[in-house]
């Protein structure tokens, strides 16, 4: 294949746009690669024998980082961190609860929070599963 670098830089330039843009037609190489002159190019242009690419922008889904924030969305969310805490303390209530009425001995009350910290245990129902699978309450 023949090189027509030269040819595309001085098209590049006459035409404003960058050397990436510029395209010729595979079946004029021959006259393409005779123009030297800078009218030669413009007139290799008007016969549409080279081309300009259109400019490709970018897609309004590819944008991401724009309209995506807390203060966009619609309704009522509640971030991961959130729904833990909610979760936690909501188990740790029931532990003190089950404490104060005496159906959980120290040990017992230390080890289950643990596993609330942990993660082991996530649900209240869960929690009195194990509670009376103990013997307790």
């Amino acid at each position: 294949m023949t090189n027509l670098s030269v040819q595309r830089k001085l098209a590049a330039k006459i035409l404003g746009v960058g050397k990436e843009r510029i395209t010729f037609d595979p079946d004029r190489f021959e006259d393409i690669e005779d123009a030297i002159t800078r009218d030669d190019v413009k007139r290799l242009y008007r016969e549409k024998a080279i081309k300009v690419k259109p400019i490709v922008g970018t897609s309004s889904g590819r944008r991401k980082s724009r309209r995506r924030g807390p203060g966009r969305k619609k309704g009522h969310r509640i971030s991961g961190k959130d729904s833990w805490m909610i979760q936690v303390r909501a188990l740790r209530k029931t532990l003190k609860n089950l404490k104060l009425k005496g159906e959980l001995d120290n040990r017992t009350y230390r080890e289950l929070y643990m596993k609330v910290k942990g993660g082991a245990i996530r649900t209240r129902r869960r929690l009195l599963e194990i509670v009376e699978a103990r013997g307790h309450g």
